[in-house]
């Protein structure tokens, strides 16, 4: 299986690249930066230098068919630190280009990683880079939903820790209580649902938890 990653050079994306190719299966990483490719190659994935945020949906398109993707994932996003502005360029834009592209190069298969907090708006009061980051996240996710076209599945996990991986999962329909995930059972439940092609028109929250990854995606209806 051959998945293009947008936002291949973040920490969930190359802590996935390395589990896929664990597999036997081969990320196709898009990055901004050159210089990143080593890093990609590293984790055993393949890089692909694309800036997204400033792509058309055809050319994106060329990418995935060029590429004999099976699958597309989201995984893109702004970063800490970045404007309220690019919030909606990257977090939403971003996944509206790489899904329209997935339509057009007819990949079907399509996973978006959002939040939890997506969905609902920020709460009175909240910082307006994050109230920006929360309502581009829903944007995508609304657009996506809409896709008559993608076999989607949006994942939104908890607070992020670099703590190693425990393998153990809650993952459900929301609301979900709120909790820590380690990035590493992010990458690992993304590469159950790649596998088994499970939650397919599903919106899941994930933290950590008692269940193996394996089979809470199982669980799945």
């Amino acid at each position: 299986m051959r998945i293009v990653i947008a936002g291949g050079h973040g920490q969930i994306a190359l802590l996935l690249a390395r589990e896929l190719a664990r597999r036997g299966d081969l990320a196709i990483g898009l990055i901004r930066d050159p210089a990143q490719a080593d890093d990609l190659r590293a984790a055993g994935a393949e890089p692909v230098v694309l800036d997204l945020e400033h792509s058309s949906v055809a050319r994106v398109a060329d990418v995935l068919r060029g590429e004999s993707a099976d699958a597309a994932l989201f995984a893109a996003g702004a970063g800490p630190g970045s404007s309220a502005e690019r919030k909606y360029t990257v977090d939403r834009d971003g996944s509206v280009t790489l899904a329209a592209a997935a339509e057009a190069a007819g990949v079907r298969r399509f996973l978006q990683i959002s939040t939890m907090g997506a969905g609902s708006p920020p709460a009175p009061g909240t910082d307006a880079v994050w109230a920006a980051y929360i309502d581009a996240k829903t944007q995508a996710e609304d657009d996506l939903r809409g896709r008559a076209a993608l076999d989607w599945t949006i994942l939104r996990p908890g607070r992020l820790l670099d703590t190693p991986s425990t393998g153990r999962v809650t993952l459900a329909a929301p609301p979900l209580a709120r909790g820590g995930v380690p990035r590493a059972d992010v990458a690992l439940v993304l590469a159950e649902l790649l596998a088994s092609g499970a939650g397919v028109g599903q919106v899941l929250e994930l933290t950590s938890g008692e269940v193996p990854a394996a089979a809470a995606v199982q669980s799945l209806s």
